[in-house]
């Protein structure tokens, strides 16, 4: 159809030169005749152009003008293009509107924010646990809303891995889970969850458990003081081995309960402070060398544990938590390796972090059990873990006193041929030999 009009289009210019021709020849003027003729048609295109741009601009009529051949299909083809368009923007318009609905249905908040950081659009939700207010906040910069530093952290930052949890900045009731996704061309979506209850039941469990730690401690100190007396004088008793095994039974048991209450007292301690209070730099091959000697104390039957420690890296951190998690960690590889077993230690610098591994060649634990051992109370064998008395709150408070330390713990492990553990902290946390000098 649209070569048929050009072509028609193309022949009627055709003709009306060639009669243009005959004219200025038959009366010798063919120039003007030509340049008269010429003008006569750029004249009625720029009449059909004024009727476009009247059509277009002007008011409001649904239907083009009436035109034939090539503009009649000009004129036609910008009537389908705005049909087409329309339909468009009401098609989309119904989906933004369906969307806002359900977001609005919503008891978390929701904040749709363009590519500058402004705010578009916000549900009810968000103005209860955010103070925001729609329509009237709209165009406006969130950060000038929540000016929380950590909030703007996380907002800038543009990582949104993970949740940012703080406290409302509208009603300081609220404890609130704030999450960002990223849609569109760089608009971003806000969702705000109330995480008040489940916080300040977590809050609860923490201070029962720490209260409930503290309060057996006592009575536990003096049961096992008197089973200590007992065990040291059962040669009065009548039944000296009757009574000799049932003692030393009850001792262990005591001596057990005393490492788990110190375990969790230790971990409400570290779980309360989201800061350690102190950070100095440390060396840690003396610190490895006097867990060494520890372990290898308690554990009582032999094992080779090698120090590979590169001493020009110092720590910066908290030497008494880092203590503890590095003690938990070798004593657990001492545990589960067996007699004559080998352990390897290293420190040493990669090229993004410092990296403390504890590696044994025990029996290794199964892959589906990784993802868990952090966990409290979590037993890859409970028999294994009753015989061994672990508490099973060591990785736990592991992963505790690293969080302390902007560090992580990744675990490998094989069946039958060992495991590894290593604690791997952030290269800011170095301080190297040209730094002390």
């Amino acid at each position: 159809m649209y070569k048929s009009d050009w072509k028609t289009e193309c022949r009627n210019i055709g003709l009306l030169l060639l009669a243009a021709t005959l004219v200025g020849w038959s009366i010798d003027s063919l120039p003007w005749v030509l340049f008269i003729s010429t003008l006569a048609y750029l004249a009625w295109s720029l009449y059909q152009l004024q009727r476009i741009h009247s059509w277009l601009y002007g008011e409001e009529k649904p239907d083009p003008p009436e035109a034939k051949g090539l503009w009649g299909d000009v004129f036609d083809g910008i009537y389908r293009l705005q049909r087409q368009g329309k339909e468009e923007r009401l098609r989309l318009q119904a989906v933004v509107d369906y969307l806002q609905d359900s977001f609005a249905s919503l008891d978390d908040g929701a904040v749709m924010i363009d590519s500058r950081g402004n705010i578009e659009w916000t549900n009810q939700a968000a103005g209860k646990l955010l103070g925001l207010r729609y329509p009237e906040d709209t165009k406006q910069q969130l950060v000038n809303f929540i000016r929380a530093p950590e909030f703007i952290r996380y907002f800038e930052g543009q990582d949104y891995s993970t949740s940012l949890q703080l406290t409302s900045p509208y009603n300081g009731h609220y404890k609130l889970q704030i999450s960002v996704t990223n849609f569109g061309r760089g608009s971003r979506l806000l969702f705000v969850r109330d995480i008040t209850a489940t916080d300040r039941m977590q809050q609860m469990l923490k201070d029962f458990v720490a209260n409930v730690s503290h309060e057996l401690r006592t009575p536990l100190t003096v049961i096992t003081g008197y089973l200590e007396t007992l065990s040291d004088n059962s040669y009065s008793l009548d039944d000296e081995l009757r009574w000799r095994r049932a003692v030393d039974q009850m001792l262990v048991q005591s001596h057990r309960m005393e490492s788990l209450i110190k375990d969790l007292i230790v971990l409400s301690r570290l779980e309360s402070l989201p800061d350690i209070a102190e950070q100095l730099p440390m060396a840690i091959r003396p610190m490895l060398e006097v867990i060494r000697d520890d372990v290898l104390t308690a554990v009582k039957s032999p094992r080779e544990i090698i120090i590979d420690c590169d001493d020009s890296l110092q720590l910066v951190g908290n030497s008494i938590e880092l203590q503890s998690a590095f003690s938990n960690l070798i004593m657990n590889a001492a545990k589960y390796t067996p007699v004559e077993g080998e352990i390897t230690i290293r420190w040493f610098a990669d090229g993004q972090h410092l990296c403390l591994s504890v590696e044994d060649n025990g029996e290794g634990i199964d892959s589906h059990h990784l993802p868990r051992l952090t966990e409290r109370f979590y037993r890859v064998d409970k028999s294994r873990s009753i015989e061994t008395g672990g508490t099973g709150l060591g990785l736990a408070i592991v992963k505790h006193i690293l969080l302390h330390h902007e560090a992580e713990l990744m675990i490998s492990s094989q069946v039958g041929k060992g495991s590894t553990f290593s604690c791997l902290f952030p290269r800011s946390r170095a301080l190297s030999q040209l730094d002390r000098a």
